[in-house]
């Protein structure tokens, strides 16, 4: 690239062009009879939004259905009871609401069953010929009759009801359903697959004819594919059914064309049928959590459902002989809590399959953890998803790009991809089924597997710690050091307005209160020299014409005699914060501190940094408390120059950095910002630029690189703590940034990097110059750690074609470093690097 001359301007000349330019830039897009435009409005109008509790249906009743001619039989009441003493023992069954169960009526049945099925199944209660009712169960696939089948099926489906209409009336914010039988295998006028009344389909057509719920997400993730479901709402726009199964091109039970990635709804429901067929066994978390990254979290962001149902089977965990997959329990933890920012929280989860009583019992457990807003439990690093589960990702993207913009992208699928269904199923049909010994039994090889879940249940972490949030501050910060330029936008102000906005939204009281500190010199040298660090301390001795002379050997720094007593506080709150969640004390934290610090170098301040309080904080934990990755998130609109180069040569710190780039021309105007950027020395791919090159990137933009690029790195890094730099000078209004993303999306954000490091996330105040934007987004991002519902997204999809380009930039130069990119496929153009 040719030198270009840079013009030193004035921090006043500064704000001038950027205010110009985005008044510019959005007068062009104005009409002169549009109305004020409020940015604020969503976030505002969830002022009084507040978690609620979690609500539970279990009852022993659902221990009487089994099958009396074969002990074996997978689908037992051992299901039921291992997972209710799972939960005792964890102590979560007593922190729910309970549900009163009560049996269906004939009328809800009617919803999706025939009256004809009905009373087949009616005609068996309390019958106690058991060959009559063995002969009747021959009639269908897969399936037991037991004298009190019919009363437990009422209540299984009944209780469902009541679990949906208690999140729908705003009793509680979400719940679980421990019923059994499961359901999403019984059809119409047909009992099939241990299932004989469809709970979720039954629940969900309950809510869209009671309650103003006009969108609901079913994910189905048994590791059968729940073909009834798929039937009942396979022309309804309203209802988003994903399934993730077992297939084997058609090999595995039901063994249905119907279950492949290219049945995709039909009539009005077009699209909103999205299958994720599995054509080998052995699926590991890795690929599940591509399977959201990719698919998933992408269709819910545009869906934008009003209620989520889970048809929670976990006979895709590791050790249960049906689905011979390796799931992890605490896996369930993180998929749930990715769902949990949609639909405003509103999440029913019902039990489905499972047949590995210890894997079962461990991961409906700890999905219940996870809707108590538990931190999720740490995973092992992810790795590189499967050649099987790349070529499935596709296929569905290719069959879904049509209908879901999200897809309508070159960043993940070539344009010229191809895709072709292998269904090899032949067999005819059976008239009469097996009744007993037809199902799959527990290899004698896979008893590793037994050992392999119980290390994982007894190293996983599992942490409930009371204070959610911590929050370090000080006045003084907000009192002294400002600028003697009028209009100067990183200004006293900024920190009480944050702390007015708390109040308003009932927040502080719900905090833990940190008390503030100064950080010691030993402390600042952890990421500056000494000659700096002297420097500063000694601001206070010079007049304000030797201030004023000062400032000229830096760029966009201003100095005060407290300059360095206000920043030594706001690195030292920081670090208040990250002894607090670190030991515990915490979940996760906010240090509403200022000047901001990321610029700042090791021996130089810049752009109105000091002491770069993040670098010294992640230098500070990897220290104080032997940690040995961390991940820094760094969201400011300027790129980070001086953490990124604090630590680019440290593959113990991982710092991703979302910037307007400008081809180097946005301050501070450095090359290191470009995505070609990688770290050096052993710190090589633990850099991640993630540069725009086009102002007026939105929440589009924004969510799409956390589904994309940050999730997937940040899964296989597994990181154990997240540092955010928090500037928020990327939000709608700010006058430097010229970008427009919302307060709410700033808060989904945050909640998609809650799943990780056991929950231990610290946002630290950066920039942001818009004084009530700035409330407003880390208002959104504390309610986000607290785990309160926030205000869904209106997301402006496709990306626009600047993203893409960068976003694919990105991938192609992080590939070899990182193997989560390995589904990422593209014909390189030349034009575009």
């Amino acid at each position: 690239m040719d030198n270009q001359i840079k013009i030193k301007l004035t921090t006043s000349d500064l704000i001038a062009a950027r205010k110009k330019e985005y008044l510019e830039t959005n007068m062009k897009n104005c009409k002169l009879y549009d109305h004020v435009q409020d940015d604020f409005k969503n976030a505002r109008s969830f002022i009084d939004k507040k978690i609620k509790q979690t609500g539970i249906v279990h009852d022993d009743q659902f221990s009487n259905h089994l099958c009396i001619w074969d002990s074996n039989y997978p689908e037992n009441p051992q299901r039921y009871e291992s997972i209710i003493k799972r939960c005792n023992e964890l102590g979560l069954i007593e922190r729910c609401i309970q549900i009163p169960c009560r049996n269906a009526t004939n009328g809800e049945l009617l919803y999706k069953h025939t009256q004809e099925i009905i009373d087949i199944l009616k005609s068996t209660d309390n019958v106690q010929e058991t060959k009559l009712l063995e002969i009747l169960s021959s009639k269908f696939d897969a399936v037991y009759f037991h004298p009190s089948t019919y009363k437990q099926c009422l209540l299984a489906t009944g209780s469902s009801i009541e679990l949906v209409k208690a999140i729908c009336e705003n009793k509680i914010q979400n719940g679980m359903a421990f019923i059994r039988p499961p359901g999403h295998h019984a059809m119409k006028s047909e009992f099939c697959g241990y299932c004989f009344f469809n709970n979720v389909a039954i629940a969900a057509e309950y809510v869209l004819r009671h309650y103003s719920v006009s969108k609901i997400l079913i994910v189905d993730w048994d590791v059968h594919h729940g073909q009834s479901t798929q039937q009942m709402f396979y022309d309804d726009s309203r209802v988003l059914y994903f399934s993730i199964h077992r297939y084997e091109n058609g090999e595995f039970w039901p063994n249905l064309r119907e279950s492949d990635w290219d049945f995709t709804g039909s009539g009005d429901g077009q699209g909103f049928n999205i299958n994720v067929p599995l054509n080998s066994t052995g699926m590991t978390d890795t690929d599940y959590l591509a399977i959201f990254h990719q698919i998933l979290l992408p269709v819910a962001s545009e869906f934008q459902p009003d209620l989520i149902m889970i048809s929670s089977g976990y006979d895709a965990a590791l050790g249960c002989p049906e689905g011979e997959m390796e799931i992890t329990p605490a896996c369930y933890a993180h998929l749930v809590n990715s769902l949990l920012n949609f639909g405003c929280g509103r999440v029913a989860v019902l039990l489905e399959g499972g047949y590995c009583l210890k894997s079962l019992a461990e991961g409906a457990a700890l999905t219940l953890r996870s809707l108590l807003r538990d931190p999720c439990p740490l995973l092992d690093k992810t790795g590189s998803p499967c050649n099987s589960i790349i070529e499935t990702i596709h296929n569905v993207i290719f069959a879904h790009q049509k209908y879901w913009k999200c897809f309508q992208t070159e960043v993940l699928l070539s344009p010229t991809y191809k895709a072709v269904s292998l269904y090899s199923f032949n067999d005819e049909p059976l008239s009469v089924f097996p009744t007993a010994n037809c199902y799959p039994t527990q290899d004698e090889t896979k008893v590793d597997e037994f050992s392999v879940l119980q290390h994982l249940i007894s190293e996983t972490q599992l942490l409930n710690i009371k204070n959610k949030v911590c929050l370090s501050y000080d006045l003084i910060m907000d009192q002294k050091h400002e600028s003697s330029e009028s209009g100067h936008p990183e200004c006293p102000g900024r920190i009480s307005a944050i702390l007015n906005m708390f109040n308003t939204f009932q927040l502080t009281s719900r905090l833990l209160i940190l008390k503030s500190r100064e950080a010691k010199e030993s402390e600042l040298f952890l990421a500056h020299s000494k000659e700096h660090v002297d420097e500063m301390s000694n601001l206070h001795k010079l007049t304000l014409s030797e201030l004023s002379d000062k400032e000229k050997c830096y760029d966009s720094v201003y100095l005060t005699v407290d300059t360095y007593k206000v920043s030594t506080l706001a690195t030292g709150c920081l670090l208040q914060v990250i002894d607090s969640v670190i030991n515990n004390e915490s979940s996760s934290g906010v240090a509403v501190i200022r000047p901001p610090g990321h610029h700042a170098e090791n021996d130089i301040a810049c752009g109105f940094c000091i002491f770069n309080s993040v670098a010294i904080g992640a230098s500070y934990a990897l220290n104080k408390f032997g940690l040995k990755r961390i991940m820094i998130l760094d969201w400011d609109i300027h790129f980070g120059n001086g953490t990124m180069r604090a630590f680019r040569s440290d593959p113990r710190v991982l710092y991703i950095s979302i910037h307007r780039y400008q081809n180097a021309k946005f301050f501070p105007c450095s090359e290191e910002g470009s995505h070609k950027a990688t770290g050096s020395d052993s710190g090589e791919g633990y850099t991640i630029n993630i540069p725009w090159n086009k102002n007026g990137m939105g929440d589009a933009e924004y969510i799409s690189v956390m589904h994309n690029i940050i999730l997937p790195v940040a899964y296989e890094f597994c990181p154990e703590l997240v540092l955010v730099s928090a500037g928020f000078d990327a939000a709608v209004g700010d006058p430097l940034g010229g970008c427009k993303v919302t307060p709410e999306c700033y808060g989904h954000l945050t909640h998609c990097l809650s799943s990780l490091a056991n929950g231990k996330v610290i946002l630290a105040l950066e920039g942001g110059y818009n004084i009530d934007a700035v409330s407003y987004c880390m208002t959104m991002c504390t309610k986000a750690l607290l785990g309160d519902p926030l205000p869904p997204l209106d997301l402006e999809y496709p990306i626009c074609k600047h993203a893409q380009n960068t976003l694919k930039r990105v991938v192609n130069v992080q590939k070899k470093y990182w193997s989560c990119f390995k589904p990422f496929h593209y014909e390189r153009r030349n034009s575009e690097f």
